[in-house]
């Protein structure tokens, strides 16, 4: 099925057609990886479209952007309008928002001084793992490739570069007949997957990797973490070896694209029962009720176009 692109995106400081936002194929981003982005959701509330925690994914997009000596030409108040705009303007109330800050065309070496060029796209988007994933679950495996070591890529920043690594583990998961792959870290201990964090319940304690584990420090992950806190379920982060996927008693990813997706099996390994357990599902109920307005948003975290 072709992909159905939206009407109208917003560069460079204005709305214009889809298809007139280009950039040079020489662009620097385009030969080195050097951009950062964020994926960031909205959804339809009782009260109208909102944007989930628009303000801490564009914090993050300007961290991003620090670490790799990028200098944004736009406040985060004026990229938090695009982001709105570009909503209202394809009409959309729940859709996924694609900013993307990256090197355009100057020099052509690696240390080179170039425009950094921004863009905002949004577009209606399902589940990202597939339309029964959220109920069912998916099976996983353990990738073959391991994240970067520290000190090599920044995993903190989310940027372009860095989901090279994901491409390989995602598309070698899919390539074996799996939803997705799980990474391990260069310390042979669990870092998180493709393209989303991990919890694992054991005893009914969530247990989630440390930033050591070349993780990105998802805001759902960290979402979650407030919601379970808030619920009484007690959350652990620390070191997990591979086997722990298999004695677990649930296990999920979770990401933006992904929300809260149960993990039923890795490598062929049944998890639990095989389904969805209790933790899973009172986290969807409590992360999925911000939207339909059975869970209070006593953080702000829904913030209205």
């Amino acid at each position: 099925m072709a992909q159905q692109y939206p009407e109208w995106i917003w560069q460079n400081g204005a709305i214009k057609p889809w298809q007139d936002a280009t950039t040079h194929v020489m662009a620097h981003a385009l030969h080195y990886g050097s951009s950062v982005f964020e994926g960031i959701r909205s959804y339809a509330t009782p009260d109208g479209a909102a944007i989930f925690r628009l303000t801490d994914h564009l914090k993050r997009l300007y961290q991003s952007a620090k670490i790799y000596d990028m200098v944004l030409p736009y406040s985060q108040d004026e990229l938090a309008a695009a982001c709105r705009e570009v909503v209202r303007k394809n009409g959309l109330s729940a859709a996924y928002l694609r900013p993307v800050a990256y090197r355009g065309l100057g020099g052509f070496g690696l240390s080179a001084e170039t425009p950094i060029d921004v863009a905002v796209a949004a577009w209606a988007m399902g589940p990202y793992l597939g339309p029964e994933a959220l109920e069912n679950g998916i099976e996983a495996c353990v990738s073959s490739w391991q994240r970067f070591a520290p000190n090599t890529i920044p995993a903190g920043a989310k940027a372009g570069g860095n989901y090279l690594s994901g491409q390989l583990i995602a598309r070698e998961a899919r390539r074996l007949g799996f939803g997705e792959g799980i990474a391990m870290a260069s310390s042979g201990l669990l870092s998180e997957g493709a393209g989303e964090n991990l919890f694992l319940v054991f005893d009914g304690v969530l247990h989630t990797t440390p930033a050591s584990a070349s993780i990105l420090t998802g805001i759902t992950r960290d979402t979650l973490k407030t919601l379970a806190h808030e619920d009484g379920i007690e959350v652990v982060e620390r070191d997990i070896p591979r086997e722990y996927l298999y004695l677990c008693d649930e296990l999920l990813m979770c990401g933006t694209a992904a929300e809260i997706t149960p993990i039923r099996s890795v490598d062929g390994k049944q998890i639990g029962s095989g389904k969805a357990g209790r933790v899973t599902r009172r986290l969807q109920e409590l992360f999925f009720g911000l939207f339909n307005g059975k869970t209070n948003d006593q953080w702000g975290w829904l913030e209205p176009l």
